[in-house]
Parts: structure tokens; sequence; C-alpha cells
């Protein structure tokens, strides 16, 4: 289970104009647009609960609704509740500037070892089918 952290994630552009924030799970890589990036949406603005590790997309405009000023930003959620930027993009080819940074941040995330899993000696001395029975046991 990845554990989870309170981050502040912020509001990128005017509050007055279109705005999210999201949880990047997956990058369509045949899509140019907005639409090639999923996720779950979350508040931008604010102190939000995400997993460790997690690639958080923030969208915003300023600027009138004739002639909007559009800005992306990529981060990351560190453990300790801090969000590293790693690239930020404007206009209306936000959505290309950005997906192939994310693609490589979600390979990144799924080629990491699983932090947190600190094997005992002891336990190399059980053999697979018992540590599989105990598993059954407890229901995990």
């Amino acid at each position: 289970m990845i554990p989870m952290i309170a981050v502040e994630v912020p509001l990128v552009g005017d509050a007055r104009r279109k705005n999210w924030a999201k949880i990047i799970e997956n990058v369509d890589e045949t899509k140019s647009s907005g639409w090639a990036f999923d996720g779950e949406f979350i508040a931008a603005g604010g102190i939000q609960d995400v997993p460790v590790g997690s690639v958080i997309m923030v969208y915003g405009e300023k600027g009138s609704r004739a002639n909007p000023q559009i800005e992306a930003r990529i981060f990351v959620a560190n453990g300790d509740g801090t969000l590293t930027p790693e690239q930020t993009a404007s206009g209306r080819a936000w959505a290309r500037t950005l997906r192939d940074r994310v693609s490589e941040l979600l390979q990144e995330i799924a080629d990491a070892p699983a932090q947190g899993v600190d094997w005992e000696p002891a336990i190399m001395s059980y053999s697979d089918a018992a540590i599989i029975e105990e598993m059954r046991r407890r229901k995990l």
C-alpha cells in the first residue's frame, strides 16, 4: 500500500478562470491534448492527500475569456509533504509539451524498487510455501 501525504497543491492562473489539478496515472501517447492525461482530479489551491511519489498536473488560465493565457505545471509529491517542480508549459501546445516528461516520470515510478520494505534476515529462512500460507491466514 502506498502511503498518503498531505501536500499544498498550488493554484495556477486566476481563480476566476478555468483551473484544475490531477494525479496522473497514465498517458495516452497517441493524443496531444489534455485528454492524453488519465487520472483522478483533485482540488487546486489547497491541501490534498495524495500518494507519495505521485505525478501531479496543475492547469490554470488567466487573462480574458476570448484570449486566455494557459499555464500547466508538473510536480512530484515527496514523502515530506513537498512538491518537486518538474516542468512548466504555457500556450496552446501545453499538453504536447508536457506529455513526454510525464511519461518519463511515470516510467521512473514504475521502475523504482519498492520503498519501505526492510526484510529481516529471519524471514529469509522460511520457505515460499510457508510465507504464502501465512499471508492466506492473514487474508493479505
